[in-house]
């Protein structure tokens, strides 16, 4: 591991850092893969740290068009949590919580995991009722979680607006202590340079634009750096994935949002909690920077634009002052969206779809943050073994023509 002194690392800095080794090797594609990963964020790369890892497939390409983590795992609020309400869903997602546990020594890369705990705050008698059920579903399908009250919920947040006029008085709700944060860029650095450690390629500046099938099975994908010969493609494009798929003439059941998020300027620690407000779906938690990242819920206008706008800022905003009205004078620095992938149950889609050789991982909504490593995990299985994982299996895309959907639209009193 390259370290570096006090000195010798402003001397760098001065000199515009050359002589530093890159954390990956920039590829250039080859004629041929044993498969190829198209979306070179978090959910891309960890496939392909999986991929060999895992699998010892280590003749894996990601393509990415623009760079590396810079769509939404750049794009994002970083919690990570497994605050579920099914079996299925509390299993995937407590799989990425803990191998999020164990990533930055897996990876020897720090993706400063903090697990602070999350608050989902009730403000009714109805949603304490509900905050009942999700704690009691959480302790049966075996993740930490349990009904806190008001007095329990003020000690830990002090600065919660209970003043006899507030709107939405907290009356307690589910804590669980796992919950965090992890740093987005450093997710998706450590994935790369790990699996680039390995041997995967990483080729950045490389759309696809075409999915060559012959005889029912992918067996080469085009692109704007030529074409790549193939048997195995995984498609862990988020947004882009549906217009990827359609390629092949696969029609996936995702529409496209805007969500936005918003950052502060840096103030003193007073918030150590990752905390939602299911009376305004609103989100806050407070970065090591200072910085408060907030978010709420999608704005409901088909998009891949991201850019953010006035109204979602409006609504976002007025809901954090709800809870914190000693809040009111802060600056906000930035504002962002991402494009989420939202599929009717908002659960994801993982599985083989169109041609053999062809399968996604997408769909993730609001979660795909969290999901991470449990994506490139799942995703790895299946393109290694052409089998699912016994936790990828119910959502298969076929779901939807069985009936058994896993509507998690609610499960944790906002889908973010």
């Amino acid at each position: 591991m390259q370290r570096y002194s006090a000195f010798s690392l402003l001397r760098h800095g001065l000199t515009g850092h050359r002589g530093w080794r890159p954390a990956w090797a920039k590829a250039r594609p080859r004629a041929a893969y044993d498969a190829v990963i198209v979306g070179g964020g978090g959910h891309g790369l960890a496939t392909a740290y999986y991929l060999a890892k895992n699998h010892g497939i280590s003749r894996v390409a990601v393509l990415e068009k623009g760079w590396i983590g810079g769509g939404n795992t750049g794009r994002n609020t970083t919690a990570v949590r497994s605050n579920y309400f099914y079996p299925e869903s509390v299993a995937l997602y407590d799989l990425s919580l803990r191998l999020y546990e164990r990533l930055s020594r897996a990876l020897n890369y720090n993706v400063m995991l903090s697990q602070r705990g999350m608050l989902i705050a009730a403000h009714t008698p109805a949603q304490m009722e509900i905050c009942a059920r999700i704690a009691n579903a959480m302790q049966l399908n075996g993740v930490d979680g349990h009904l806190m009250g008001a007095e329990e919920a003020v000690r830990r947040i002090p600065l919660l607006n209970q003043t006899a006029d507030a709107r939405f008085r907290c009356l307690g709700g589910v804590w669980q202590g796992r919950a965090g944060v992890a740093r987005h860029d450093a997710v998706a650095w450590g994935y790369a340079r790990a699996a680039s450690a390995l041997g995967v390629d990483i080729i950045e500046n490389c759309a696809v634009t075409g999915l060559d099938v012959q005889g029912g099975r992918i067996c080469g994908v085009d692109t704007t750096l030529g074409r790549i010969r193939t048997e195995r493609v995984g498609l862990a494009a988020a947004g882009a994935t549906p217009g990827l798929a359609a390629l092949t003439g696969v029609r996936l059941p995702i529409h496209t949002y805007a969500l936005q998020a918003f950052v502060s300027e840096p103030v003193k620690p007073m918030l150590d909690t990752v905390l939602l407000y299911l009376g305004t779906g609103t989100y806050v938690s407070q970065s090591d920077k200072g910085e408060l990242v907030i978010g709420g819920g999608l704005d409901r206008v088909p998009t891949h634009g991201q850019r953010g706008n006035l109204p979602a800022q409006e609504t976002v905003i007025s809901g954090l002052l709800e809870m914190f009205p000693a809040f009111a004078q802060l600056k906000l620095l930035r504002q962002w969206a991402g494009v989420v992938d939202v599929v009717p149950d908002s659960s994801p889609v993982i599985g083989p779809v169109g041609p053999g050789g062809l399968y996604v991982n997408c769909g993730w909504g609001t979660g795909g943050f969290k999901a991470i490593p449990a994506g490139g995990w799942l995703l790895a299985h299946l393109l290694a073994t052409g089998a699912h994982h016994e936790i990828s299996r119910p959502f298969d895309l076929d779901r939807f023509a069985r009936g058994r959907l896993i509507d998690e639209a609610a499960g944790s009193g906002i889908a973010h």
